[in-house]
Order: structure tokens, then C-alpha cells, then sequence
């Protein structure tokens, strides 16, 4: 795995949100507070960077959210002293589903959670005359772990070009809280949902296998002599490819002279 300086790393992150707020002509960052590591860490260098008055955080829990998202995503705001609004989603996702797809599975149900929330969040960017921070890093947008226009929406990634891996030592290198960044990832979309459950592979064999597939060109035979396993080489491939299209705009078609 890459060995990078996080502390320099962590500057440049600031000083890379500052920029983008300036160019955009906006006074305010607006971020979803899920009680998970990544916002946490990306709510922690907005402060950092623009001034805990200048970040305001958003949490919106559904119904069936675990108590410690909301818990843990109001310690992280409380720690870093921002303004925070508390909506439930509840009503509005319910509203769709109770009335026109009752037999929606958990996976239609989840995506609708996320893209709800971000339609919140952009509301208040409006609001506020600010940008809507992304939360997403590096490992869930190569392999497209993330709901399109849902969390995947935002106006600038700061965390998108590190793996999770790192987020979780750049997490500990600022001072996240250790119940933050020790208990497992998850998206809380369902009932004991987990990142790691849902993949089907580790974040550490999942950075480490992206790294050396995508960065420096590693063989699958050197791969497999490494100790990683034919089926998760293959799988992790399959992720990236079949997920292309979230990272794109959407395709126009060329005109064509006749």
C-alpha cells in the first residue's frame, strides 16, 4: 500500500476546500452528518479549513437509523462546534412507498434514504448560499459504492482521491473520536447492514488489492502469489468496470453529418 505523509495530506485537503468555496462565490459548506467515519473526518477539515461559523451540519435520520448514527454524528458536531439541523426522512420516503411501491425491496428503499437526504442537503445549500460537501473517498468511488445522485451528489469530493485506509489514520491523526472511527462501516440503510458485509471483502484487502491493480499495474498472477484470492482480484476488477458509469456525466451522442 502507498505510504503518504497524511498530516501534508490533510493541509492540502484544506487548502483545496477553501479554494473551491472561493471560486464558487460561497460563504458556506453544507454537510450530512451520518455518524460515520468519513463525514465525520470530512466535517472536521471544512472547520479546519473555513472556520467552524462557515459549516453547518445536516443529519437525517429514518426510522429505522441505528440510535448511534445519530448519536455519534451529533458528538462529532459537538466536538467541532458547528450549527446542526435535525430532519427526519422518514415522512417523505414513506410517503412513495406506502402509496405507490409497497413491495419495494431494502435495495430501492435504501437508494430512495440517500437520494432523499441529498435532496435535503441541497435545499439547504440554497438556503445558506453554500456548497454541499461530499463524503465519499477514494475506494467507494472506484468501485462505485455509493448511490448515484444520492450520496454520490455533491458539489466537490475533498476524501475522493484517499483510500479508507487512510481515512481512517488521517481520522485518528485529527482527533475523530475512537468509538467514530473503531466501530464497523456502515451505510445504515437496513438492519445490521455493513460495508465490509455487503462487499463481501475486507477495506484492507480492498484498498490494497485497488492500489496495486490500478496504480501500479500489478498482474494477477503476481497478485494471487501475494496471497490474495483469484475470486476477489476478479470481483474487485468487476466492481470498477460495472460501475464506470456513475463516475461519468451521462453520455451524449455525437451528431453525426449526413
Amino acid at each position: 500500500m502507498r505510504n503518504r505523509d497524511l498530516q501534508t495530506e490533510s493541509v492540502k485537503i484544506q487548502n483545496f476546500i477553501k479554494k473551491q468555496l472561493e471560486n464558487a462565490g460561497k460563504e458556506k459548506i453544507i454537510i450530512g452528518l451520518s455518524g460515520g467515519i468519513d463525514s465525520s473526518l470530512s466535517a472536521t477539515l471544512a472547520v479546519n479549513a473555513i472556520g467552524k461559523e462557515n459549516v453547518i451540519g445536516i443529519m437525517l435520520p429514518y426510522k429505522t437509523s441505528h440510535p448511534d448514527s445519530l448519536n455519534h454524528a451529533k458528538l462529532i458536531a459537538d466536538q467541532l462546534g458547528i450549527e446542526t439541523t435535525t430532519i427526519d426522512i422518514s415522512p417523505m420516503v414513506d410517503a412513495y412507498f406506502d402509496y405507490y411501491e409497497k413491495d419495494a425491496d431494502r435495495l430501492r428503499i435504501g437508494n430512495r434514504k440517500a437520494r432523499e437526504r441529498m435532496c435535503v442537503l441541497y435545499d439547504y445549500s440554497s438556503k445558506y448560499n453554500g456548497l454541499v460537501l461530499g463524503t465519499g473517498n477514494k475506494t467507494e468511488l472506484l468501485i462505485g459504492y455509493f448511490t448515484q445522485y444520492g450520496d454520490g451528489a455533491c458539489a466537490f469530493e475533498p476524501l475522493g482521491h484517499i483510500y479508507k485506509t487512510e481515512v481512517w489514520d488521517m481520522s485518528r491523526l485529527l482527533g475523530i473520536p475512537e468509538v467514530i472511527i473503531d466501530k464497523k462501516p456502515t451505510a445504515d440503510l437496513w438492519d445490521d447492514q455493513t460495508d465490509e458485509g455487503e462487499l463481501g471483502i475486507t477495506y484492507k484487502n480492498l484498498d490494497e488489492l485497488l492500489y496495486r491493480i490500478f496504480e501500479i499495474d500489478t498482474t494477477i498472477t503476481e497478485l494471487m502469489d501475494s496471497g490474495f484470492s483469484h475470486d476477489d482480484i476478479l470481483k474487485v476488477k468487476a466492481l470498477v468496470k460495472n460501475s464506470s458509469f456513475k463516475r461519468k456525466l451521462p453520455p451524449v451522442m455525437e451528431e453525426i453529418d449526413v
